[in-house]
Parts: structure tokens; sequence; C-alpha cells
């Protein structure tokens, strides 16, 4: 991809963000959806926590380059539309507010992978020294470890966090869209120059 944007090729910078961000929010809904759910239908509670654990990390290349597409190309976007930045009303808000959103959920995403290697850590050792129990990746069970359960609603409370900023990130995209529409633009370039 080349660094700078042109009309010609804007449109394969902006499907490129929104490709990327959107593996990033469906990658990681169906992860809280099926991947921390599979290991219920099994018996061992190692078992559970190792099955996630395993489908996250085959996971995680391409969550973590979904992430990448959103932010270089967001910066290219960014870039492209300097004038857009300076002339229209709300743009660079929306626009500062996105890039912060996208920041921020790259943390949450690391932060949950974190949570998800020290879980598998903890159960690992559990489970040598005499068992584990827990409901599935994240759902500790009455016999789960307190430490394990600790990390687990740490790992919850991250998981959530990712795609409900992915979701943002793509709600405030929308807005800098469709602010591209000649009534918006309008709108945008009065509010600038006719303050109330």
């Amino acid at each position: 991809m080349t660094t700078t944007t042109s009309p010609d090729n804007r449109f394969l910078t902006q499907a490129v963000h929104d490709l990327g961000t959107a593996l990033w929010f469906g990658g990681s809904v169906m992860g809280i959806a099926g991947v921390n759910k599979s290991g219920a239908d099994l018996t061992a509670g190692i078992d559970k926590v190792r099955v996630a654990s395993s489908a996250w990390g085959r996971f995680a290349p391409a969550q973590w380059g979904g992430i990448a597409a959103t932010l270089v190309t967001g910066l290219q976007l960014t870039r492209s539309n300097s004038q857009r930045l300076a002339l229209q009303q709300g743009y660079g808000t929306v626009g500062t507010l996105k890039a912060a959103l996208t920041v921020a959920g790259a943390g949450a995403t690391a932060y949950a992978a974190y949570t998800g290697q020290k879980i598998g850590r903890l159960a690992e050792q559990a489970a040598s020294d005499g068992g584990l129990e827990v409901k599935d990746a994240t759902l500790p069970s009455a016999g789960t470890p307190p430490e394990i359960r600790k990390w687990q609603a740490r790992q919850r409370v991250a998981q959530a966090a990712v795609p409900a900023l992915a979701g943002a990130v793509i709600t405030c995209n929308a807005w800098l869209v469709q602010s591209y529409r000649v009534g918006a633009t309008v709108r945008g370039v009065l509010g600038r120059l006719l303050p109330r």
C-alpha cells in the first residue's frame, strides 16, 4: 500500500481500513460468543482453558493485522483530509475521538491477551497440582481457585471492552464518511465560519 492517498486510491485505503476494523470487531465478538464457550462441552477443566487459549492464539495474528490496518490506514485517511479537518466543524473532533478509541481498543486487546496467558499459566499449575474446575475459559465454577477466578473476571471485562471500542471506531468512521455528503460538508464549513 502506498503512503500517499490520492482521490484515485482513497477508496482502497478506506476499504482496507473498514475491513481491518470489521475483522477486529467481528473476531472479538466471535471469540467471546464461540471460542470462550467452546470448551464447555469438554470434561476436564484444563482442556476447557487449553482449547480457548489455542484458538485465541491462532486468531491473534489476524486480529493484530486488523488493528494495524485500522491504525495505518486511519493515519493515511487523516493526512489526505487535512483541508476537511481545518474547514469542516466536527470533523477534527470525531477524527480525534476515533483515533483515541482505536488506541484504547488496541490496549484492551493487548490486556485481554495478557489475562488469557495468565489464566493459561495458572490453569496449567492448578491442573498439575491436582485438577482444575471451570465452567469454560472465562467463567469459574464453585471449585475454581481464587486467583484464576480473579483473572477470569478481568479477562471478561477486557474482552467485552474490545468489541465495544472497535464498534465505537466503526461508528465514528460512519460519521466521518457521511460528512463527505454535500449537505454535511456545507453545514460543517458554515458552522466553522459562522459560529453560534
